[in-house]
């Protein structure tokens, strides 16, 4: 029998559930992501319960963070206008724990380093860990420097996610995955968030080494904007993750826009 963490026997089981509902296409979950305090905290409880009714299958909440180095400009102005608009991170945290209270889905914390090191990477993890967080992104911690951090999440059972890039050699996914839980997270290309990703040749052979560095599910994400994205990824992805693209829905047409968004790309 497979030895699985929780999070990843979760994703399993939805992606089984999914396919017997959906007999006929491939079965993909999909994960959507916000700024914690952007536009507001009461902002996210309205869009987090939008993304729910919509069928989103994992939720990753991000810790507003003054030099967010892996996002683009539409997230790095979510995290400044969040800053600049008072946010804290205790008031951040109380909102995790009640949206986790509230809804029966998978939610992750995507942070920075400096914000673990700030709290205390052990008090940090044992908080996130208490609330119900299933899972840990945290993008400039590379696996030379995170042993100690990935140690207290496996004490917490809280899956540490592994973050993958398409530069790196196939020695260094298989090193990356060997030390990740729940699911692994490939960037669709080189740079920041929220550009455009061109779904094609490039894309599914990165997704393919990947698939042959590890067992765990993989999840897609950097340029995932529109329906058409994730029917690419149908079949060679487990998982698409919608960032950048969903804030601007709410930048551009509003709360009741979410919902809509959402399902549409749900299909």
């Amino acid at each position: 029998m497979i030895d699985r963490d929780p999070l990843q026997q979760e994703i399993i089981d939805r992606l089984r559930l999914l396919q017997q509902q959906q007999p006929s296409r491939p079965a993909i979950l999909l994960m959507s992501h916000l700024v914690l305090g952007y536009p507001s905290l009461e902002d996210n409880r309205r869009v987090i319960a939008a993304m729910v009714a919509a069928g989103v299958d994992l939720i990753e909440l991000q810790i507003p963070f003054s030099e967010p180095i892996a996002d683009g400009p539409v997230i790095a102005h979510a995290n400044q206008q969040a800053l600049e608009r008072g946010f804290r991170l205790g008031d951040g945290l109380a909102l995790i724990a009640e949206m986790i209270d509230q809804y029966r889905v998978p939610f992750l914390i995507m942070s920075y380093a400096n914000i673990l090191e700030v709290y205390g990477q052990q008090a940090f993890i044992d908080r996130a860990a208490a609330i119900g967080v299933r899972g840990l992104i945290v993008p400039d911690l590379p696996i030379e420097e995170s042993a100690v951090a990935r140690q207290h999440c496996r004490d917490n059972s809280l899956a540490w996610i592994a973050l993958l890039a398409p530069n790196s050699s196939e020695q260094r996914l298989k090193s990356i995955t060997d030390q990740g839980q729940g699911f692994c997270y490939c960037v669709a290309r080189k740079g920041v968030t929220g550009q455009k990703s061109q779904f094609g040749e490039a894309v599914n052979a990165f997704i393919g080494r990947c698939r042959r560095a590890t067992t765990q599910p993989l999840a897609v994400g950097f340029g995932v904007r529109q329906p058409s994205d994730i029917q690419q990824l149908r079949g060679i992805a487990d998982i698409a993750v919608v960032g950048s693209a969903a804030i601007e829905v709410h930048q551009q047409s509003g709360l009741e826009a979410i919902h809509p968004f959402f399902t549409a790309l749900r299909g």
